[in-house]
């Protein structure tokens, strides 16, 4: 069926060609298929975020921040096993927990142990050490990941400075006084040295355990040197055990003090983490708490 033309019409066809009008139906249903176009667009982008997200990129309102690692390094004369009664205390806060296994066999391998077990971490990391892993952390702690470290009955020593530097201005303690010395220049301590200096206020049969697991430390690393202090650009946290017989009492607090670390004294032997697990436990946890 032929429809009626005006002039002007005519005109516009001859220049723009054939162009059909169309009904309120027709411009209604168009105008719906063009919003359903946009509504399938938006949920088209947010699927293509969530798969972003899935694949491991992110987006500003999908991020998320590792949690937090707790990582302990024991001392001389022990193995991870010393943090066993600590670890299920801080797990129960959420936190992650490494106990890192330290050969003993030199202040650079202790390091590099440490340094391994930092890196595998993907967030921010709160670096414990006991006794001997003071030092240990005090080199290792300056890796960037580390946002805090923990002194439990530990040397801090400084820039240049060695375990047995620390030592020289205090007393010997007694437990040191008789250690049992191998042809390798390995220290080892007696079971008797372990119950009455060491660990004397766990039961008798967990200072058997620790003196038949105890990991024998090199000698000589007692006079190897830090090369930088991580406790000058880290905050610091302390515990002081005042009945150790490990550690003199008042090297421990006055290198607390150098240090300017946040101290918890305790009326503890040498192994707090063990006779007073959950006193130590709560220093760690407010280490991570400041540093969140």
């Amino acid at each position: 069926m032929a429809l009626p033309l005006g002039a002007a019409h005519l005109l516009d066809i001859a220049n723009n060609g054939y162009k059909p009008r169309l009904g309120r139906r027709e411009v209604m249903t168009r105008i719906a298929i063009s919003k359903f176009g946009i509504r399938r667009a938006g949920i088209a982008i947010f699927i293509g975020a969530m798969l972003i997200a899935a694949a491991g990129g992110s987006t500003p309102a999908l991020a998320q921040t590792a949690p937090t690692t707790v990582v302990l390094v024991h001392g001389a004369f022990a193995d991870g096993s010393s943090w066993d009664k600590v670890i299920p205390l801080l797990q129960a806060k959420g936190l992650n927990v490494v106990a890192v296994q330290n050969p003993l066999t030199s202040l650079a391998d202790d390091v590099a142990a440490t340094q391994r077990a930092i890196a595998q971490q993907k967030g921010p990391v709160v670096l414990v050490g006991h006794s001997w892993a003071g030092t240990v952390i005090t080199q290792a702690g300056n890796d960037d990941r580390v946002k805090a470290l923990v002194y439990v009955a530990a040397f801090s020593p400084g820039d240049g400075q060695s375990t047995s530097d620390l030592n020289k201005d205090y007393p010997t303690p007694p437990g040191l006084a008789h250690p049992q010395v191998d042809a390798a220049g390995f220290l080892t301590l007696s079971y008797d040295d372990i119950a009455q200096y060491f660990a004397p206020d766990v039961p008798k049969a967990e200072s058997n355990l620790i003196a038949v697991i105890q990991g024998p430390v090199r000698g000589a690393n007692f006079d190897e040197k830090v090369t930088t202090a991580a406790w000058k650009s880290k905050p610091s946290w302390a515990v002081v055990t005042k009945n150790d017989q490990m550690i003199d009492p008042k090297l421990l607090a006055d290198s607390a003090k150098a240090i300017n670390a946040h101290v918890t004294a305790i009326a503890s032997s040498h192994v707090p983490m063990l006779s007073h697990p959950k006193d130590v436990a709560a220093v760690i946890l407010e280490a991570v708490e400041a540093v969140k």
